[in-house]
């Protein structure tokens, strides 16, 4: 898409935060590992830009062993230290204690419900929410369901996972589409 495209303003004039909106954010997202990665990534950002996790996705990848939930659980104290040293993601001690607490939590998901997939799009009926915002001012910062999903997931060990913080999630893996109507996306996805 080209640089003039309307899109939703959040993308400003970043090349990677464009392509992210343009590609990714609000596309349906399935699949254990996408959404593990996603629900790490989004509490990551507890504080800060989504533009400044953006540019440290590839870190995490790559320190996060791709996300591969059996392994980060199996993270020990080694692990830690490594991830604590490690310059390409944001090394706050709580949220890399939250990410290995988020993999063991969710090997428990997938025993309980089959899949961590199944689970997370269960706050939605197994469906996208399309919303028809006109402006981003409009957008809720929570929903009823981010509430839910966030007392839920909170339940099984997860943090980092504030009301706030799943909506974001659910916007990103498109449980909802939050594009705004005048954005090109909006009837894309």
């Amino acid at each position: 898409m080209s640089d003039s495209a309307t899109r939703c303003e959040w993308a400003g004039d970043d090349p990677l935060m464009q392509h992210y909106h343009d590609e990714e954010w609000g596309v349906p997202t399935h699949g254990d590992r996408d959404l593990f990665e996603l629900l790490i990534l989004e509490g990551a950002q507890a504080g800060l830009s989504w533009r400044t996790v953006l540019h440290r996705r590839e870190g995490y990848r790559a320190a996060f062993d791709r996300f591969d939930i059996a392994t980060v659980a199996a993270y020990a104290d080694a692990d830690r230290d490594r991830l604590r040293g490690d310059a390409g993601i944001i090394r706050n001690r709580a949220k890399i204690d939250a990410a290995i607490a988020g993999a063991r939590a969710t090997l428990v998901v997938q025993a309980e419900h089959g899949s961590l997939d199944a689970y997370l799009w269960s706050f939605v009926g197994g469906e996208p929410r399309r919303n028809a915002f006109e402006a981003l001012a409009h957008l809720p910062a929570q929903t009823d369901e981010s509430r839910a999903m966030s007392k839920a997931l909170k339940r099984y060990g997860y943090s980092f996972v504030g009301p706030t913080i799943c909506y974001a999630f659910m916007q990103s893996a498109g449980l909802v589409n939050d594009h705004v109507t005048s954005c090109f996306r909006y009837g894309q996805v």
